[in-house]
C-alpha cells in the first residue's frame, strides 16, 4: 500500500512540475480568451501606414493542382487542428498555389495572419477570416467551429503564422503542412 501511495505522490509531482515549466509563448488554460471581448482596433488618430505584406516569399508548390489531405502540425498545443479531423486539413493547389483549409478546437481564436505577431498588428494588416465549420467527433455529437483557409508557402517546411483570439493578444507560431494525398 504505501509503494502505490509513494508511486502515486511521484505521478502528482510530476504532473505538478510539468504545469510550472509551460513556456510563457502559450497563453495557460486560464487565459483563453473569453468570447465576448472584441479584438483591440487602432484608434482613429493614427496615421494611416500601408498595408502590412506578410515577409514570406511566394513560393511555387511542386503538387499537380488537385485537391488533397494533408497533416497541418504547430508548435502549440493551445493551437491546432480540431480532433475530430486528426490533425488533417484540405490542402487545395492551383496553378502552383496551396491553401489550405483547417478546422480548429473552437471559436476562441478569431484571427490569423500568415507572418509574424509583429507584422499583423501593422495598420493595415490583411488578416484572415473565419469560417464556420461543423465537425462531427467520434461518438456522433457535433460542435461548431472557426476554420481557416490558410496560404501555404512551402510543403515540408516551417512558416510563421499568428493568431490573435476574443482577448485582442497576437501569439506568434510556427507551422507546416506534410504528407500531402490526393482526394478521390
Amino acid at each position: 500500500m504505501k509503494r502505490i501511495t509513494a508511486l502515486l505522490l511521484v505521478v502528482l509531482l510530476t504532473a505538478a512540475l510539468a504545469a510550472a515549466c509551460r513556456t510563457e509563448s502559450e497563453p495557460k488554460p486560464a487565459e483563453q480568451p473569453a468570447a465576448t471581448e472584441a479584438p483591440v482596433q487602432p484608434t482613429e488618430t493614427e496615421a494611416p501606414a500601408a498595408p502590412a505584406e506578410p515577409e514570406q516569399a511566394e513560393a511555387k508548390i511542386d503538387l499537380p493542382d488537385g485537391v488533397y489531405t494533408a497533416e497541418f502540425r504547430t508548435d502549440s498545443s493551445m493551437f491546432h487542428v480540431n480532433e475530430a479531423k486528426k490533425g488533417l486539413g484540405i490542402l487545395t493547389v492551383k496553378d502552383g498555389k496551396a491553401t489550405i483549409h483547417v478546422s480548429l478546437v473552437s471559436k476562441s481564436i478569431v484571427n490569423l495572419y500568415p507572418g509574424t505577431a509583429e507584422d499583423a498588428k501593422k495598420e493595415g494588416a490583411v488578416l484572415l477570416e473565419p469560417t464556420l465549420d461543423t465537425v462531427t467527433y467520434d461518438d456522433g455529437t457535433t460542435e461548431e467551429v472557426y476554420g481557416f483557409d490558410i496560404p501555404v508557402p512551402a510543403i515540408g517546411e516551417e512558416f510563421d503564422l499568428a493568431n490573435i483570439g476574443t482577448k485582442g493578444k497576437w501569439y506568434d507560431h510556427k507551422v507546416s503542412v506534410q504528407n500531402p494525398v490526393p482526394q478521390n
